[in-house]
């Protein structure tokens, strides 16, 4: 019982991170690439049914698991995890669903971001009805590296389980077992990789970590930045998104 709900987990971790970058990078996309419809799109209402769907489709996507009985112990890695030579057909859906079609879906959305910024910088379309701001570009270009080292740490394992699901019986014996192990630690050691993007590309998480670091020293300052922070939060206000009034692209770059 304990390695089904180790294995649950860490499954409903992985799938739940790409479902929620292929969330995010759809997001992206409506709100630079559409943003005279982004305010109808993404209002808090479709925004909740967005975050529920997307967790919803990660546990449909994992709960199979217990059916197919594919959870099960590794001595190579020590942990529960997921089989790929239980099912032949299941272990090609999983990589389909985790990785490919999240992957083309990511890509499209990205491929149009930079289109339209190269555009925008070219000053190409001067008559778009388009904002475009330095911050929504940092933005951007934040998740897109996190993305592409999605993409760089995972696909080795997808593609590993891909080859074992077309032809196991040949293709198991010929992978070295340094491979596999290698492929599992780049794929966890993704987790690892977010919170350094995030600190080295966006300004608030700098602000968060230095925050952090000095509470840390003096744990007094904590509740001093608190009370400012709820009074600050108070006249803060949200990155406007586009709306109809905006009629002029400008870009700041």
């Amino acid at each position: 019982m304990h390695c089904q709900i180790s294995g649950f987990l860490m499954g409903l971790s992985v799938i739940g991170s790409i479902f929620n970058i292929t969330a995010i990078a759809i997001n992206r996309y409506c709100y630079i690439c559409h943003g005279l419809w982004y305010d109808k799109l993404f209002n808090l209402k479709n925004t909740c049914c967005c975050l529920c769907l997307t967790w919803i489709l990660t546990v449909v996507a994992v709960v199979p698991n217990f059916f197919v009985g594919s959870l099960r112990y590794d001595p190579r890695i020590y942990s529960c995890t997921f089989a790929q030579t239980v099912s032949t057909s299941y272990t090609i859906t999983v990589v389909v669903v985790h990785f490919i079609v999240p992957l083309s879906i990511v890509s499209f959305c990205y491929l149009r971001i930079w289109i339209l910024v190269i555009q925008v910088k070219q000053r190409v379309r001067q008559e778009s009805r388009q904002k475009l701001r330095a911050a929504d570009v940092r933005n951007f270009l934040t998740m897109f590296v996190v993305f592409v080292l999605f993409a760089v740490c995972w696909g080795p394992l997808n593609f590993i389980g891909l080859a074992v699901s077309i032809n196991p019986s040949e293709v198991v014996p010929k992978i070295p077992e340094w491979l596999f192990v290698l492929s599992y630690f780049m794929a966890y050691f993704n987790s690892c990789l977010n919170a350094m993007i995030y600190g080295l590309l966006n300004q608030n998480f700098r602000k968060e970590y230095k925050r952090i670091l000095l509470t840390l020293w003096a744990p007094r300052l904590l509740f001093i930045d608190v009370s400012k922070g709820g009074t600050e939060g108070l006249k803060s206000k949200p990155s406007p998104a586009v709306t109809n009034n905006n009629h002029q692209a400008e870009i700041h770059l």
